[in-house]
Parts: C-alpha cells; structure tokens; sequence
C-alpha cells in the first residue's frame, strides 16, 4: 500500500510540473537565476563533500572569499539525494529537476501517511497530502528546492504524536533524526520545523508537564539534544560568515518581504489567476489555500471530535503562529523576537511564514475528509465522491502545463579549465552589484571544472564583490588587469554575445590585449590565459 501512494504521488508531481517530466536534461528554471543557484549547490556539495567535507563551505565562487557557501542554503539532504544520480553521470540540471520532483512527491507522501495513521483513512491522506506538497506557495517556488522537500515535517509530528502518547527511547531518536533532516534541508526549514515542534509541545502540557511526565519530558530533551547535535555543525559557518561579512538581516529589510492581506489571496493556480487572483499575485507571496480545502477545514473545525483531537489542535496552532508572525515587524512583539532569537535574523522573507497556515489547512483538510468518511463512509458512492474531492484540491492548485526554457549543456570549452588545477578564473561581462543575478550562469558553468571563480552570485554579496565590479569596468584595461594581477587570475572568460552591440568592439580590445592568449573559443565564448610576461 505504501508503494501504491508513492506511486501516485509521483504521478501527482509529474502533472504539477508538466512538461518537465518528458525531458528532465533539457528543460529549465533558468528564467530564475536562483534555479541555477541550487543547482551548482547541490553540484557542489556532492562534489566536494567526498573529497574534503571540511572544506565543504570554502565554495568556489566570490573568490577569495571563504565560506562562500554560507552566503546561501547549504542544501545537504537534497545533495544527498542526487549525488547517486551525479555520480551515474547526471548534469547539475538533471539532477535538480528529478529532485524537484522527487521532493513534491515525497512531501505529498510523507502527510498521506501521517494522516492515514491519525485517521485511518486514505482518503484524509491523500486530501492532506495534496494539500501539502501542491498548494498555492510550493508551485510558485520551483526554482527553490529548499522549499520543496517538506517530507520529513509531517513524519517529525507522527513521531512527535507518538512520543506523546507513548513515551519510549526509539520514538525519541526518530522524532530527533527527523526533525534534524527537516532543519538540513534548508535554514528556513530549520526555523519552521523548530517552531511547529515547540508549539506542539507547548500546546500538549497535560503529556508532559505532570509530575508524572518525567519521562516523557526526558525524551523530549533526548529528541531535542539529538537534533542540535546533529543540525549545529551546519550552523558554525553561517555563524563566522555573519561575524566577517555582516550577514544579517536588518528589521526593515525583513518589513519589506513581510506578509500584507494580498499574500493570503494570492495564487498561480490556473484556475483562480484566470478568474480573479491576478490581480493580487504580482509581488505577493502566494498563499491562498483554496476554497476546498477552505471549506474541508471548515468542517474540521465544526467537529467537536477534531476540535478535541491534540493532534489537530497543535497543527492548527501552529499554523496560527505562522500566519501571525508571516506579518513580520508589523505584528507587536516581533521585533523584539527578532532581536533576541539569533535564528530568526536569517528569516528576511517572513512572509514564507504563512506556509505553515498552509500545512495547517493541509492537516485541517484531511481531518474535514474523516468527518466526512465518518458520516458517509458507509454509502456505495463514497468512494468515488472522496476521490473527486482529491481531484478538486489538486485542479485548484493546477498550474500546468508550465513553460520552461530550453538547457543545452554547460558549453564544452569549459572543459579545458578541468585541466588547470591551479586554474583562478574570471568572467565577463563582470556585472554590476545590481546585476549579479546575471552572474548565474557562470556559476553554474562553473560545474565543468570546479576552479576558483571570482565572480558569484548567491542569497549574500561580499563587499569585495562591490569593489572588484568597479575596478574591473575598463577590462581589458590597465585598471582591471591590475585587480586581476592582485588576485592571481590566470584565466579569462569572455561571453562577447553579452556585450550586445558593443561585441565587436569588445573582440577588438581583447585581441590588441597582449596580456590574454587564447586558449579555447566556442561560438561568442573565448577562454583566455593570462599571460603575465607581458
């Protein structure tokens, strides 16, 4: 049976992100430069990590800078996933788009089966599942796999239920392993998963606060010692880069990306951006749940048996906290809270709070559908009507078919800088500090050979970054072939092609450069030497 959901819910993925599905090599999320972001991290974590896991965060990009990995998510556990794929030959983008699917699936997965425990029924899973893992927010961040692997948060809280009821040594180490691999998938995973296990707690005092709880109360520190053992490592990079690069985010940055009513009725679903939702969406984090699945949790809510259930009670909980705290420092208190938990200064989109109302109505939705199987589930055409209403949540979700760009590969003259191993490399155009998204592709270009890159581009940019941008705006100029000098470049990447008019110009400067000598040339793209006798 376990394998039959799985099975559908991959099939559910697959719909979601159609057409990805029929060329998974050659489609793409790169209209987002934060799509090729994730895909040169998940490359480089599966390429480093085996080779020097101390060195895991000394990423090659923004060089000289260090722990240039901790500019952005480290994602580990998604790493984990795809390196048997890279390592049997896969692209960075292959391996992306097979763990954008994959994450989908195995969220939808994982709240089928948690609500399948609770309720004993498919159907609740399956109305549950979908509500999680294809909603309003997760279909609009496709090129964010971070948000896309929730599996592990719906099995924390079965663990979790179950600590609670029966306390017991085995149950503790679960709930901690998988709270930890929740929190490694992503840093805003890490707060969320922290958040809904602490409001659990916090909600169900009569399982643990009694005199006679002691035990459970001692397998809740065991569960939570577990995890921060497991999960702290990761934290001690992010910690140093914040003390050398002031990485932190400001309360009026985090004001900015904060949540307003429009986020609430805001959706991509075809359906409901057709009709109405356009004119919320642009600028809105989307996070409307659907009328259905607003309606399921209605009825959830109207049942004094759910409304008694502590598992309903803390899930619902803590999508309230979400909700509220997704308005970020307009909501009195929170910039206290901000100040004083250091985990919560990462947050800079508190908006994306909101998903965990979402995870709420998903919880809320399955427990409306057991209402429903409780007072018709003795009729011939339940059924089929339960199977409608799964269908129902996912149309109004439904954004396929989605358009994608085409992928044609890293260009294969990069592969002559896989032979340079003390290569340090430099590419051009080298873009403004406003432009350093266009720095992308590079990055992930940059897969082909693993050298120290001088450019970069990720959720943090260096100051260095701002200072070398202005000192090499004359390249090929005496200016910026002093930078290069300082900072031991040895090898130039030209994209003529991004200098649009201006190409042949270009061309003409860099060839009356006696400094760079050609090494490789592939249609506008030329790999130079430097040659540092001249």
């Amino acid at each position: 049976m376990a394998a039959a959901r799985l099975i559908v819910c991959l099939a559910l993925a697959v719909i979601h992100t159609w057409p990805l599905a029929l060329a998974p090599d050659r489609l793409s999320r790169h209209d987002n430069a934060d799509t090729m972001l994730n895909e040169w991290i998940v490359a480089w974590v599966v390429h480093q990590a085996p080779r020097d896991p101390a060195a895991l965060f000394d990423a090659n990009i923004f060089y000289p800078e260090r722990r240039t990995l901790a500019f952005s998510e480290h994602l580990v556990v998604q790493s984990a996933m795809a390196a048997p794929m890279i390592w049997l030959g896969a692209s960075p983008v292959l391996a992306y788009n097979l763990l954008l699917m994959l994450g989908l699936a195995l969220s939808a997965w994982a709240m089928w089966v948690t609500m399948e425990r609770w309720t004993g029924s498919d159907a609740a899973g399956a109305a549950a599942g979908s509500l999680l893992a294809f909603n309003a927010h997760t279909l609009t961040r496709l090129p964010h796999v971070q948000a896309l692997h929730l599996e592990f948060l719906p099995l924390a809280w079965l663990a979790l239920d179950s600590l609670l009821r029966r306390p017991h040594l085995r149950t503790a180490i679960a709930l901690g392993l998988l709270a930890a691999a929740q929190a490694l998938t992503s840093n805003y995973q890490l707060v969320f998963t922290a958040l809904a296990l602490v409001v659990s707690v916090a909600v169900r005092p009569r399982e643990w606060a009694c005199p006679h709880s002691r035990r459970t109360l001692g397998f809740l520190l065991l569960a939570g010692a577990v995890a921060t053992m497991l999960v702290g490592p990761s934290l001690v990079p992010y910690y140093l880069a914040r003390q050398e690069q002031g990485l932190t985010r400001s309360i009026e940055e985090v004001a900015l990306y904060s949540s307003t009513w429009r986020d609430y009725v805001a959706t991509a679903g075809r359906l409901h951006y057709a009709w109405w939702s356009h004119r919320f969406l642009e600028g809105a984090t989307a996070l409307f749940p659907g009328f259905a699945a607003l309606l399921l949790a209605g009825v959830a809510l109207g049942s004094m048996r759910v409304r008694r259930d502590p598992r309903a009670r803390m899930c619902t909980i803590t999508g309230g906290v979400g909700l509220v705290l997704s308005f970020g420092p307009a909501v009195p208190g929170y910039a206290w809270l901000y100040a004083s938990i250091p985990l919560l200064q990462g947050v800079r989109g508190a908006a994306r709070f909101g998903f965990l109302m979402l995870v709420a109505v998903a919880v809320l939705g399955g427990f409306g559908v057991s209402v429903l199987r409780a007072r018709w589930g003795g009729r011939t055409w339940w059924p089929i009507a339960a199977g409608l209403l799964v269908v129902v949540l996912n149309v109004e979700a439904l954004r396929a078919p989605l358009a994608y760009r085409p992928f044609d590969g890293v260009p294969g003259v990069y592969d002559v800088l896989a032979n340079e191993p003390h290569a340090i490399v430099a590419e051009f155009p080298f873009f403004r500090p406003d432009a350093v998204f266009r720095n992308a592709s590079y990055v992930l270009n940059s897969t082909a050979h693993w050298r120290k890159l001088v450019n970069g581009y990720s959720g943090f940019t260096p100051a260095s970054y701002v200072r070398h941008a202005e000192r090499l705006r004359d390249f090929p100029g005496d200016n910026s072939r002093s930078l290069l000098d300082e900072l031991g470049v040895t090898h130039v990447v030209v994209h003529f092609a991004e200098y649009g008019e201006h190409a042949e110009r270009m061309r003409s400067a860099v060839a009356a450069a006696g400094w760079l000598r050609t090494m490789a040339a592939q249609r506008d793209l030329t790999i130079y030497e430097v040659d540092r006798r001249r």
